[in-house]
């Protein structure tokens, strides 16, 4: 039986949809080793970022340093709907909670449409039952996160 505040949540994509059933499934204990799941199967960043920090956005929000930057797609057509996004993060291994974040964006998101990353509900990254494990503050680091990433869609969907 669903709750009013079920049915007006916005529903999350089926990747993150997905991930947050896993998160909750699992004893809070268990949501940080989880986490850190996230943060070792976080892709290494492309080459031709490697070294250019200025091609990248910097999330001050984060308690260590993460940068990121979006990539569109070509659409066949032309329209902005058939755009994929892509994702790419570049996270230090001592911060393992951020790039577990990180991961979580980027196993969740990336390939999807542009529709579909703008759709994404604000409250997203408060639904994987990380608030008990991790402090607030690390959790609006992934609100930032989240944030940048609609922003640069946005932006570059625009162009």
């Amino acid at each position: 039986m669903s709750t009013d505040t079920d049915t007006d949540r916005a529903a999350l994509p089926t990747a993150l949809a997905e991930i947050a059933e896993d998160f909750s499934s699992v004893p809070v204990r268990d949501r940080l080793e989880l986490l850190l799941e996230f943060s070792d199967g976080l892709p290494d960043l492309p080459e031709r970022y490697v070294g250019h920090p200025e091609k990248l956005e910097q999330v001050d929000e984060c308690q260590s340093p993460l940068f990121l930057v979006v990539e569109l797609d070509e659409a066949a057509d032309g329209s902005v709907g058939d755009r994929r996004v892509h994702l790419f993060f570049q996270a230090p291994a001592e911060a393992p909670t951020t790039r577990g974040f990180a991961g979580i964006l980027h196993e969740g998101l990336d390939g999807l449409t542009v529709p579909e990353v703008l759709a994404v509900p604000d409250d997203a990254p408060y639904r994987f039952g990380l608030a008990e494990a991790v402090s607030p503050l690390r959790l609006r680091g992934m609100v930032a996160m989240l944030s940048r990433i609609k922003r640069q869609v946005r932006l570059k969907s625009a162009a």
